[in-house]
């Protein structure tokens, strides 16, 4: 076992003086308030990937709320269903005989069992001898270094306090200052519901032991809410305290400081998780391990900044500023929504780069993905369980990842999809008899690829409306190759293909003919949606939904393109081919719109906050304005029947929608009320309901959910620069609330890098640089010159082999006459030769 750190060795000074000396800073991408936080939602967050802390900023006591990425509820089960093969026959045979209430009543038979929880890991409580009269109070979260800070005065004294949560060191800082010497006071302790220990090591070093419960009830009528035993997650909190001046002593209630002057709190968590099992390893080691050698504090913030600015500075944002700019984040929230928003577009510079900050804070290598509330959670049976919920919230959490720069950060991803995809073969086998892997609409850390349900309690509420839909596996796969597509990194390419080919090997088994010869999956829904029949809801199972087509359509397309780059499986190939010519087509309905289920049931009175048939358009790329105007009409008229309410989450992804439909001001529309302040009978009159902003910028489902700040990033990216349509597209969906501003950092399929500026609506200047070289199509709304030459307008196929598009799929047409008019304006293509390396001045 490795020993603590020596007394000897912690009780070193550990301070100087410190420079923050950078790259210029954009001084208004900050969050700040004048007062600490009251609620979850207004404090502030910070992360490594692992370690997460929400900042509360108290002066009498700080609160800092803890969370540890792998601390989950359970231990790895088998929620696999046999019934489920058996039951598939019997329902399949119903469905084609349109017995749809039969189908539903039947397919309860087939779920399985709940996700495990995410878990709070309670709170680290600092509470500080400090006069109630505190004056001059800040508090703020820096995104421009990652740091939370709080400042205020009392009694002549100015205390500072900085957080940051430490990528190379795996720690969470927390360091305390003090304007005049021996002023710091303050004693620390542990909130956690979790039964725990504390154990003193040394005067200044304390340790907090504990284990996961084994179960936590997925609902509150369940007999047994939360079950501890011997076989749950281990974890240990190590929490050294170094100080300059004044005395530190440790009891078991915590650690106290007196009369110092600067004060260090270095906080490391570990856990006994590994490799999808419980107990992998000892979580003493793991706790120890980056306290041994931590430096001093210039050492921790310099390593961290080094981290940290590497990815964050590689995007820049300019929308231009008003006078809302200067006031605190909450009161610039409150301003916007009463107003109706419109108005300071700084504001929703700032949201997109908060969704960039998440990202970087809430998913490095060596972390697990980001779950329903990215690493931050203050509950032991959170909403949803805080899982992972695949039929779009994580998807979602990933969306900018590539587009917004920041690559890096999808390493989680692409592992917890290699880790589903093992466990989803055995899914595959036993509910389906079906070659190859698949995934249901809910995950964990324990990698459940199985239906949800509460099949082994009998839940009366486990409803196959969202339970019975194999296609999470599928959906995810697409990350896969658009991280190919993004970074030619080959190497990844061939890594990653079994799992891209597993799933399609999936979907194969999965595809069953009708009655006309055609391809459909069966049985088959729209995530958590209903159907009508004559005015009466009847179910939600049927066949061939045309989400389930399209993600099949995309999952072909991406694996036989990932195959044919590897030169790979050309039988599989042939086969993938041959199928999508008799796949089930497309249809568009009586009202225009693009059906969402197998027959022309869509209710034009539906307002659903998923909008799943519209996959197609966004993730997906084979729905496009400029290719396809009868999918791109049908998929317009869907939206508009939908309407522009929903959840947050649901608002983010009309705005990436609206983007590659090309109507910037209708994105515009969904992203305003994205930054209306959550809470409040008007606010959510004025936002239908829910969706918007709380005061710390986390996306409202209501409640929190994470996946909204990414989908707003992803759509703002989205409405400057598109390259899924076999173009690099410059300023694709330009609001009039933007007429002038700048991008720079972008990141488009090819190993692009592009810069842009533009006045008055117009393009004015783009840099492309290139890392990988090839042909660059551009697409613009306005001439230009390349170089300050003229260059040769674009005409056939783009060479560039990653701008290849997808195979058209098959479409019905009820009647074109109901399709609305799509509103394009002239644009200018042209092909400009590449090579690795270099630069290109658009003008």
């Amino acid at each position: 076992m490795i020993k603590y750190l020596l007394a000897s060795v912690s009780a070193v000074i550990l301070f100087t003086h410190i420079s923050y000396a950078a790259s210029p800073a954009d001084s208004l991408l900050k969050l700040w308030y004048r007062q600490p936080a009251q609620q979850w939602v207004e404090a502030l967050p910070v992360g490594n990937g692992r370690i997460g802390a929400m900042v509360f900023g108290g002066v009498q006591q700080e609160e800092l709320q803890l969370n540890e990425a792998y601390l989950w509820s359970g231990v790895p089960r088998d929620g696999n269903n046999p019934l489920a093969k058996e039951t598939l026959p019997q329902i399949r045979k119903l469905l084609f005989e349109e017995k749809y209430a039969e189908a539903h009543v039947l397919a309860k038979k087939m779920m399985g069992t709940y996700s495990a929880r995410y878990l709070t890991l309670g709170s680290l409580l600092i509470d500080n001898d400090i006069p109630q009269n505190a004056t001059q109070y800040k508090r703020e979260l820096d995104l421009n270094n990652g740091i939370a800070r709080v400042r205020y005065t009392a009694n002549g004294v100015d205390y500072t306090r900085e957080v940051f949560a430490s990528y190379p060191q795996q720690l969470l800082v927390v360091r305390y200052t003090a304007s005049k010497a021996a002023q710091l006071h303050f004693s620390t302790r542990f909130a956690n519901a979790m039964p725990h220990t504390n154990e003193v090591v040394n005067n200044h070093y304390l340790v907090m032991k504990g284990r996961c419960p084994e179960y936590v009830a997925a609902r509150p009528y369940e007999a047994n809410q939360v079950v501890y035993g011997d076989k749950g997650i281990n974890y240990e909190v190590h929490l050294d305290a170094r100080v300059n001046g004044g005395q530190v002593t440790t009891d078991t209630a915590g650690v106290h400081v007196k009369g110092a002057t600067e004060a260090l709190l270095l906080l490391s968590v570990g856990t006994s998780f590994k490799d999808g099992q419980p107990n992998g390893k000892d979580p003493h080691s793991a706790a120890v391990a980056p306290l041994l050698h931590t430096g001093n504090y210039a050492t921790l913030l310099r390593d961290h900044l080094n981290d940290y600015t590497k990815l964050f500075n590689r995007v820049s944002l300019y929308l231009g500023v008003d006078g809302d700019a200067g006031l605190p984040t909450d009161e610039r929230l409150k301003v916007y929504t009463e107003h109706g928003g419109n108005r300071d577009p700084q504001l929703t510079t700032l949201l997109y780069q908060y969704g960039r900050y998440l990202m970087i804070s809430g998913s490095r290598k060596g972390g697990p993905a980001m779950n329903l509330q990215g690493l931050w959670n203050k509950e032991m049976q959170p909403p949803w369980g805080s899982n992972y919920t695949i039929n779009i919230n994580t998807e979602m959490n990933y969306w900018p990842s590539e587009s917004a720069n920041l690559s890096d950060c999808g390493t989680p991803l692409f592992e917890f999809i290699h880790r589903l995809s093992e466990k989803g073969r055995v899914t595959a086998t036993v509910n389906y008899g079906a070659k190859g892997w698949t995934a249901h609409h809910n995950s964990d850390i324990w990698n459940m690829t199985n239906p949800a349900g509460g099949f082994d309690f009998k839940d009366p509420n486990g409803k196959p409306t969202w339970a019975i839909w194999p296609m999470g596996g599928a959906w995810l796969t697409r990350h896969l190759w658009e991280h190919y597509l993004y970074t030619g990194d080959k190497k990844a390419l061939q890594q990653m293909y079994p799992d891209l080919k597993g799933a399609a090997e999936f979907m194969l088994d999965w595809l069953i003919k009708n009655e006309a010869g055609q391809w459909v999956t069966n049985p088959s829904t729209s995530p958590e949606n209903d159907f009508r029949i004559d005015g009466k809801r009847t179910g939600s199972v049927s066949i061939a939904t045309t989400m389930d087509l399209s993600i099949i359509h995309d999952l072909f397309n991406n694996t036989i393109q990932a195959a044919t780059v590897l030169q790979l499986d050309a039988p599989l190939v042939a086969r993938l081919r041959k199928t999508m010519e008799d796949i089930y087509p497309f249809h568009t309905g009586q009202y225009g719109q693009l059906q969402e289920w197998y027959k022309d049931w869509d209710d034009p009175e539906d307002t659903h906050r998923h909008v799943s048939h519209l996959y197609g358009l966004f993730p997906g790329s084979f729905i496009s304005p400029r290719r396809d105007t009868v999918l791109a009409a049908a998929a317009t008229r869907s939206l508009l029947l939908r309407g522009d309410g929903g959840t947050g989450w649901s608002k983010s992804w009309k705005i990436n929608w609206w983007a590659r439909l090309e109507d910037g001001n209708h994105a515009y529309t969904m992203l305003n009320k994205q930054l209306f302040l959550a809470g409040g009978q008007s606010v959510s009159v004025a936002n239908n309901s829910s969706g918007g902003s709380y005061p710390n910028l986390f996306d409202a489902h209501p409640p929190f959910q994470i996946d909204g700040n990414f989908g707003v990033t992803s759509g703002i990216t989205e409405m400057l620069l598109q390259s899924h349509d076999g173009v690099l597209y410059l300023l694709p969906a330009l609001p009039d609330a933007w007429p002038s501003g700048s991008v720079k950092g972008l990141k488009a399929r090819g190993g692009f890098e592009v810069d842009i500026e533009w006045q008055n609506g117009q393009l004015t200047h783009a840099v492309v640089r290139s890392s990988l070289g090839g042909n660059c199509r551009i697409r613009t709304r306005v001439a230009v010159k390349v170089n300050g030459k003229a260059v040769k307008i674009a005409t056939g196929t783009n060479p560039n082999m990653f701008y290849q598009l997808q195979t058209p799929g098959k479409t019905v047409v009820k009647d074109p006459t109901k399709l609305p008019v799509l509103q394009l304006g002239k644009v200018f293509e042209y092909d400009v030769p590449t090579a690795a390396g270099k630069t290109y001045h658009i003008q």
